[in-house]
């Protein structure tokens, strides 16, 4: 039996059955509700965005070891049976941890920009932190087309926030993408 993820789905989410995934969201510190054949990217992005509402919260982002102490909670978490999968999510979810905090100012302002009526600040810190993967990888991934970045926000959103952020998201990326495809090169950066 092969146990090796779907390396071909890029969206990440093999599983189509998510059921009740976000009913105990906020009670573990690592919850990313693994599942066996889940795509690496798709738990990158889950633990970054998790690692970037750390920070937020905590307003951390420069404090050393941060970052450790967040990996080593992760591992010692036994949510991560899979040590493959959970190497490859934490390369990838620190790839995209660095574009966010090289590029915040850029990226945040892609949110203000498309976020009429709502101050970025205000946004609830997971969607704001879901929607800064989303622009960092649209931004900065050539591989993944930049309408995997915006379902994959959505599907996140879905076990991360409420029922309605999954809209407000979408339309928020959506003008984003629209902005960014209308560069040279399809918005993305060297």
């Amino acid at each position: 039996m092969n146990t090796e993820p779907d390396l071909e789905n890029e969206a990440g989410d093999v599983s189509p059955d998510r059921n009740n995934a976000g009913a105990n969201a906020g009670k573990k510190k690592h919850q990313t509700h693994f599942q066996p054949h889940q795509h690496f990217k798709r738990l990158g992005r889950e633990l970054a965005m998790q690692y970037l509402f750390e920070c937020d919260i905590r307003d951390s982002v420069t404090e050393p070891g941060t970052m450790a102490d967040f990996w080593e909670q992760a591992e010692e978490s036994g949510e991560f049976p899979d040590a493959r999968v959970f190497r490859r999510a934490k390369a990838y979810a620190e790839l995209l941890i660095g574009h966010v905090q090289a590029n915040d100012d850029d990226i945040t302002g892609y949110l203000g920009k498309f976020s009429e009526k709502w101050d970025v600040d205000r946004m609830s810190a997971v969607d704001r932190n879901i929607m800064k993967v989303a622009v960092a990888e649209m931004l900065f991934c050539d591989d993944i087309p930049h309408l995997v970045s915006i379902d994959e926000a959505i599907e996140i959103s879905k076990d991360f926030s409420d029922e309605k952020s999954g809209v407000f998201i979408n339309g928020i990326l959506n003008g984003i993408k629209n902005e960014i495809e209308k560069k040279p090169a399809g918005g993305r950066t060297e």
